[in-house]
């Protein structure tokens, strides 16, 4: 994401750039674990280059304080997240919603740690950290808009049914990842029949966004 470019485009270049990138998407990588099974209060920084096996400094000189770690950790959560939902833009509209959902439920199944992260937080309530996860949410919304309307600019009352069905659509896919069931094809037809409904509600609210022909039986 933006901000943590801009982090690393603020330090000093330094000889071995590969190898430190690499140490860094390691320690993140540490950091997402970490979080996930420990809240963030109860974590030091003595922990966390324990557990990393690293010296603190380390951390300090590519996160700046433990807060910065923990924002970079969302944000490299966030960026797989919505790159997973995101791609394959060039399907149509129909094709593409069930391979956006299908790769929304994919990367949560096999990120479910960093998924938790990026819907829960852990820091209470967090401004911060709550602007990365509505950012979460407009992206997604922005791509199932252009692939119910080939537009992301659309009415605000069509954008505010749209987060109302991303947001269940984060309740269901949390529900589902701690129980397991059921199967990944099931849930991603449940979202995607939710997701029809909500668009012929807003055709009838906003008749400037009709919704998608059904596909054939």
């Amino acid at each position: 994401m933006n901000t943590t470019q801009h982090r690393v485009a603020d330090r000093p270049r330094a000889r071995g750039t590969d190898r430190s990138l690499a140490r860094r998407a390691e320690l993140i990588a540490i950091g997402r674990k970490l979080f996930a099974d420990t809240s963030y209060d109860a974590l030091s920084m003595d922990d966390i280059a324990r557990h990393a096996q690293v010296a603190k400094g380390l951390i300090y000189y590519y996160f700046k304080s433990k807060r910065g770690y923990y924002l970079a950790i969302i944000e490299d959560s966030v960026a797989d997240l919505v790159a997973r939902a995101g791609g394959e833009t060039e399907l149509p509209g129909v094709t593409r919603v069930h391979r956006t959902m299908e790769g929304y439920l994919r990367y949560a199944e096999q990120n479910q740690a960093a998924y938790r992260t990026i819907i829960s937080g852990g820091v209470g309530f967090d401004a911060e950290v709550h602007a990365i996860r509505d950012g979460v949410r407009e992206a997604i919304t922005d791509t199932i808009a252009e692939g119910a309307y080939g537009r992301s600019d659309i009415p605000r009352i069509a954008r505010l049914a749209l987060l109302g069905w991303q947001c269940s659509v984060e309740g269901i896919t949390l529900d589902w990842i701690g129980r397991g069931d059921p199967a990944r094809e099931t849930v991603r037809d449940l979202l995607v029949k939710l997701l029809g409904s909500t668009l012929r509600t807003i055709e009838e609210l906003e008749p400037s966004c009709p919704a998608p022909p059904r596909p054939a039986a």
